[in-house]
C-alpha cells in the first residue's frame, strides 16, 4: 500500500474552495459528471469519474479547513468502495488557498493512475474555484497501469 501527496495554490478563499469539495455542483464542475453527497461524518461521498463509480462516504468535514473522504470504486477487488482515504486540508495564503491532497492506502498498482488523475483533476480544481472554466481534456480517460509480475 501507498500514499500519494501533492498541493496546489488557489486564488479563492477557503470558504470558497470548501464548497467544491462537498457539494454536488461543485465536485461536478471540476471532477466528474454525477454526484450525490451528503457532507457529514458519515454521510454519502458518490461521483462518477471518467466512467468510473467512486464510492465511500464523508469521514470529516470541518468547514473551511478540512474534508477526509474514504474513496474506492464500486465492483473492484482491488480499489473497492471506502477502502482509500483522501483528504483535503485547505490552509488561506496570502493569494487565497493552498489545498494539501492526501490519498492514503493505494494498491501500489494504482499510485500512478490515481497521481495522473489528481493532476488531472486539480488544476480542473483551480480553475472552477476561481470562476473559469475548467481547463484540460474534456475526453480525459484514467491511466490504465499493467504490472507485470
Amino acid at each position: 500500500m501507498a500514499d500519494y501527496a501533492t498541493a496546489i495554490e488557489i486564488r479563492a478563499t477557503p470558504e470558497k474552495v470548501f464548497d467544491y469539495l462537498v457539494t454536488a455542483d461543485g465536485l461536478t464542475s471540476w471532477m466528474g459528471q454525477y454526484a450525490d453527497v451528503e457532507p457529514e461524518a458519515g454521510g454519502l461521498f458518490l461521483v462518477d469519474i471518467a466512467g468510473s463509480p467512486i464510492r465511500g462516504r464523508f469521514l470529516e468535514v470541518h468547514r473551511p479547513k478540512r474534508v477526509v473522504v474514504s474513496w474506492g470504486v464500486a465492483g473492484s477487488d482491488e480499489l473497492a468502495p471506502g477502502s482509500t482515504t483522501v483528504s483535503f486540508t485547505l490552509t488561506p495564503v496570502e493569494r487565497g488557498t493552498r489545498v494539501e491532497l492526501l490519498h492514503r492506502d493505494l494498491p501500489d498498482a494504482r499510485v500512478a493512475g490515481h497521481e495522473h488523475g489528481w493532476s488531472h483533476f486539480l488544476p480542473r480544481l483551480a480553475d472552477s474555484a476561481e470562476g473559469r472554466a475548467p481547463t484540460g481534456d474534456p475526453d480525459w480517460r484514467p491511466l490504465l497501469i499493467r504490472v507485470r509480475a
